[in-house]
């Protein structure tokens, strides 16, 4: 029996790590389309001659290592909130961690937020430059095909945001298989071009990449903002490790991915000092003429792999910041039965969809796009670098000299290739900072607006514990049935209440003031969501807790009120919600006008409080009250 547990465990490792290959690698897997052609793009400055290639590759190498193997796959990645990774859960952890030092919890979930908002950047640009790189390769084999290569991106785009809606369970089934013979393939390519000049191993001397670094002065700093497009994705390993675990990630990226893109790599470097001329597309020069096809096909499958798990983890994103309060409620819909984890959110795949088409049709090609990319992507990577020091240092308790050390090396190689990436900000690395600032403004803006509104209904409302004893010292009519009372205020009265009892003259048998709030970790056990208080007289309050990960769903979380001594019949229960209209008011604002009035419209346009708490539609009573700001 233990050898066959042993066995089972294996198997699916297996099936876990062969899943990843197609989640986790796409991004980064499909940076060989790119990646040396624009190191190496005459337009650098720096000479195509043997001793600068080898100190490209062996940057870019070295790039890999450091950034993805160290600072990713063995750093970052232990920093799991409860075995959930992304930027949204590293702010979760590193506001705990720093929970003994408030006045540090503004700036850094500032910095946190910033590069949340930056990552919609990327989902931009990423299904934009891999389609682009991928149909470009058509060109090698003929130029008859240059006026058709963004017309034929763009209906691979159109299909594949249309498709979303429908899920990815089915062809998520084919992802895996799919890199693999991707990661195979260009593995393949790579050696067969080492095989024509083999003396390009040098390049794993990492002296080769400080004398590139050093020698050609600030040719060399243009060249690291390119450089940085071969760990672009790496960021997308430690998103995606709640799906995984860490271990199908590790032996993925250490068994084949790293492995097959540095044979790639160094292929690529091999044919240029053969046939420098081949640097206008190295990647598909590379292969034999009778593969060029076959490869631009299986570019293109690789590339929608690529754009879909961005688009996925965009999804994640905004579920994740919907939860944590960073933005208002939106329309979620579970597209698979079994994955929790496959969503779909309407209004991020159209507003993705005409950002990423702008970019296609505006930039072009893939190298006016290449200018764009990476900017967003080191922002977000030193993002993950600055919160991890506060938890590895007031979290998990290290000595300060380890933390500066650990985390300060790879802040002085993040500040490096943003400082190079933003050198293509006027070339087009203005359209994902530009992008990023929006969401930023949007995320902080709800944030900031929701705290001054609650404060407002908290000020102007009636202490619950007294208006309960003043109400029962002369009751009103009570009537059968449960009235539960939504509210965001827990000590305060709740203004449904107020109108119910002023219109209606009545209350219920049972009334049940609810609080749902979301936690700064992923997932509350379901045993462990709810907390009952009796208040006297039928009346209770219940809290309930949820982790950002989890689903909301108030109707299956009352089944837990009954073991706790509350039963809930939902035929004689009725819930009642507080819909507040915002009144921007310049004179007792908080804020500026214009944000006043931008959260005045999110405000309007939330998603529906019952539909994202799953109420019965038949059983919910809405009334509204005006909330200035």
């Amino acid at each position: 029996m233990a050898n066959g547990g042993a066995h089972a465990s294996q198997s699916s490792k297996a099936a876990l790590t062969l899943l990843a290959l197609g989640i986790v690698f796409g991004d980064i897997g499909t940076s060989p389309l790119y990646a040396v052609k624009e190191t190496f793009a005459p337009g650098h400055g720096i000479p195509l001659d043997r001793e600068n290639i080898l100190g490209g590759l062996s940057t870019i190498f070295w790039s890999l290592m450091v950034v993805v193997s160290l600072k990713y796959v063995v750093l970052i990645m232990r920093a799991d909130n409860r075995g959930e990774g992304g930027i949204m859960a590293l702010i979760a952890l590193a506001s705990t961690a720093i929970k003994d030092h408030p006045e540090w919890r503004a700036p850094l979930l500032a910095i946190g937020v910033f590069g949340a908002a930056l990552f919609y950047g990327d989902a931009v640009l990423t299904p934009a430059n891999t389609v682009l790189s991928a149909v470009e390769g058509l060109e090698v084999g003929t130029s008859a095909f240059k006026p058709y290569v963004v017309p034929i991106a763009v209906l691979l785009i159109v299909a594949l945001f249309a498709l979303q809606s429908r899920g990815t369970a089915v062809v998520g089934r084919l992802f895996g298989p799919v890199t693999l013979a991707w990661f195979l393939a260009i593995g393949a390519a790579g050696l067969y071009g080492i095989a024509q000049y083999p003396g390009i191993l040098a390049a794993l001397n990492p002296l080769h990449a400080l004398r590139f670094l050093t020698s050609h002065m600030v040719e060399s700093f243009v060249v690291l903002g390119a450089v940085v497009l071969a760990v672009t994705g790496a960021e997308v390993l430690y998103a995606d490790m709640g799906h995984f675990g860490k271990g199908p990630i590790r032996i993925a990226w250490f068994g084949l991915v790293a492995p097959s893109l540095v044979l790639n790599y160094f292929g690529q470097g091999a044919l240029l000092v053969v046939r420098p001329e081949a640097v206008q597309n190295p990647f598909f020069l590379l292969v034999p003429g009778w593969a060029l096809y076959p490869m631009v096909a299986l570019a293109t499958a690789a590339a929608v792999i690529a754009s879909q798990a961005t688009i996925s983890g965009a999804y994640s994103m905004t579920k994740q910041a919907i939860q944590l309060g960073f933005l208002p409620r939106m329309t979620v819909v579970q597209t698979s039965a079994r994955e929790r984890g496959q969503i779909y959110i309407p209004a991020i795949n159209w507003l993705l969809l005409a950002a990423v088409l702008a970019a296609v049709i505006g930039f072009g090609s893939s190298s006016r796009l290449a200018s764009a990319y990476g900017v967003a992507v080191t922002a977000t990577m030193l993002v993950d670098t600055l919160l991890t020091f506060f938890v590895i240092r007031y979290l998990w308790g290290y000595p300060l000299w380890l933390c500066l050390f650990a985390t300060g090396s790879f802040v002085i190689v993040d500040v490096a290739f943003f400082s190079a990436t933003l050198l293509k900000v006027v070339d087009g690395g203005w359209f994902p900072l530009a992008i990023g600032a929006v969401v930023f403004t949007v995320m902080t803006t709800w944030r900031k607006g929701r705290s001054i509104m609650f404060n407002r209904l908290r000020a102007s409302s009636v202490p619950l514990k007294p208006f309960l004893d003043s109400l029962f010292r002369e009751p009103p009519q009570r009537v059968p049935g449960t009235a539960v009372f939504l509210t965001a205020t827990p000590e305060s009265t709740p203004h449904a209440l107020l109108h119910n009892l002023n219109h209606n003259k009545v209350l219920h048998e049972r009334v049940v003031f609810l609080t749902a709030e979301v936690t700064e970790e992923p997932w509350v056990p379901f045993q462990d969501r709810v907390r009952l208080t009796k208040l006297g007289h039928g009346c209770w309050r219940m809290n309930v807790r949820y982790g950002f990960m989890n689903e909301p769903d108030i109707a299956q979380t009352l089944e837990i009120a009954a073991t706790l001594g509350l039963d809930f019949e939902m035929m004689s229960t009725s819930f009642f919600l507080s819909r507040e209209t915002v009144v921007p008011v310049a004179a007792v604002s908080e804020m500026s006008l214009w944000r006043e009035k931008l959260f005045a419209m999110m405000s309007r346009n939330a998603g529906n409080a019952a539909d994202y708490f799953k109420l019965p539609a038949n059983r919910v009573i809405e009334l509204g009250t005006k909330v200035e700001i």
